[in-house]
């Protein structure tokens, strides 16, 4: 029969420890070799006790558990983290696998969830809970899509810089576009020798040309 997988729960919730260890206790896979409260107390018992996973809460007085995670793993990278927590967003989980955490749950998870967790993160695979599971999913495909879109035309143009550069690629002059924007003359003006400025051309025509190639003015 295989040793036991060594478990350290650091929480700084005495009753949320209490209640992972009467979840895993019964477990003859499992071994709980000890508790920390704080971020410091769970990088001390990681040295002492050398577990196989600890199970980090992410908020905890002193260092917290990001902190705490990426000094254990300073000292023992073989220490799998899995990270069991109430936060779900984005900066936490990020955070979290930037500090080397192998896995992350929330709180909520069931006792079967659990255990197959620190099963995995022994093992060297990453885990997350279903509900992390999805808002990864869906940050890598928002990323995804984000890369596949065309990159807009003249970035360096304020957004009412390109609305007056549309108007140009229209063949509106000055004082209609002040009337359409509802602007004064001379800001349309000042407007269109910063657009000549950042797009390096040297009159109107130019400005047309460059701005049509580009698929501004094909509205009517």
């Amino acid at each position: 029969m295989s040793e036991p997988i060594r478990v350290l729960i650091a929480d700084d919730h005495r009753v949320y420890r209490e209640g992972v260890r009467a979840l895993l206790d019964g477990e003859p896979s499992i071994a709980i070799v000890g508790e920390a409260a704080t971020g410091d107390e769970a990088v001390a018992a990681a040295a002492r006790l050398t577990p196989d996973v600890i199970l980090m809460d992410l908020k905890m007085p002193g260092l917290n558990g990001i902190e705490a995670t990426r000094a254990i793993l300073g000292r023992a990278p073989a220490t799998a983290i899995l990270v069991v927590t109430m936060f779900d967003d984005d900066d936490s989980v990020f955070a979290a696998l930037r500090a080397g955490a192998r896995g992350y749950l929330l709180k909520d998870a069931d006792q079967e969830e659990l255990l197959r967790a620190i099963r995995a993160v022994r093992r060297g695979e990453a885990i997350f809970g279903p509900a992390i599971a999805r808002r990864m999913a869906h940050y890598f495909a928002g990323r995804a899509a984000a890369q596949e879109r065309p990159a807009a035309p003249f970035p360096e143009l304020t957004g009412r810089e390109r609305e007056v550069l549309e108007l140009i690629a229209r063949g509106q002059n000055n004082a209609a576009i002040a009337a359409r924007l509802g602007l004064s003359v001379k800001t349309v003006q000042n407007y269109v020798s910063n657009i000549f400025a950042k797009l390096q051309v040297e009159d109107r025509a130019q400005a047309l040309l460059r701005a049509r190639n580009a698929g501004f003015g094909s509205e009517n």
